[in-house]
């Protein structure tokens, strides 16, 4: 059986190291690079072709979601495997629409991360028993819904925003790309929320991600 060949993306050393030293241990893993950032996991994935690539969400430059959409629409036979410490539904969404099989926490033991790397490199999708709830309970229930008129009410800056947030963006990530201040964008973002009629931001953020927001590459 050919080796599972593996892409580590993590902006922490201690974390990328520990990753190296489990799967160096596994017959049929071979990790073959390591990427601080987001801009280098997409630049490693396209020369390296991993089979798997282990993806951080918070990560400096281009986040874990960002680069997921890149690596998956380029080469859409590499499977991203998200292990984060994020487990919200603004951040838990996106990462799957942008193309993530599988998503796990960082406290997961090793022996199911083994077991999640071999399903996902076989075609297969896995996902932490918390997270499995909520992708269950949003595929149980019907879709926030919201007229054209209202969305037609938004600014540009708004929609903007908006945008942003559909691809999983941080107000602070938000803040730095449209050289604002968190403080401006809350203020947005709380007008958007009365606007669409939203009662929170993970609300609104499947509003924007079932009206087509976040798909387009911008880069």
């Amino acid at each position: 059986m050919d080796s599972i060949r593996i892409l580590i993306a993590d902006d922490q050393a201690i974390t990328r190291s520990g990753l190296q030293t489990l799967l160096a241990a596994q017959e049929n893993m071979q990790v073959i690079g390591e990427a601080r950032n987001g801009q280098e996991v997409v630049a490693l994935a396209e020369s390296l072709q991993p089979d798997v690539v282990l993806m951080d969400m918070r990560m400096p430059g281009i986040n874990g979601i960002e680069a997921t959409r890149r690596i998956h629409r380029s080469s859409p036979h590499i499977s991203i495997l998200v292990l984060t410490v994020f487990e919200d539904d603004t951040v838990v969404f996106p990462a799957i629409r942008a193309g993530a099989r599988g998503y796990l926490l960082k406290d997961t033991d090793q022996d199911e991360l083994v077991r999640a790397i071999q399903t996902v490199a076989n075609g297969g999708a896995i996902f932490s028993p918390g997270i499995a709830q909520k992708v269950l309970g949003y595929l149980n229930e019907p879709p926030p819904s919201v007229s054209r008129e209202l969305f037609d009410e938004l600014s540009a800056r708004e929609r903007e925003i908006l945008e942003l947030i559909a691809r999983g963006k941080t107000n602070a990530e938000i803040a730095t790309s449209l050289n604002l201040s968190s403080k401006t964008i809350s203020n947005y973002i709380s007008n958007v929320l009365i606007k669409l009629h939203a009662t929170d931001r993970a609300k609104l953020m499947l509003m924007a991600l079932e009206a087509g927001l976040g798909q387009a590459d911008k880069t």
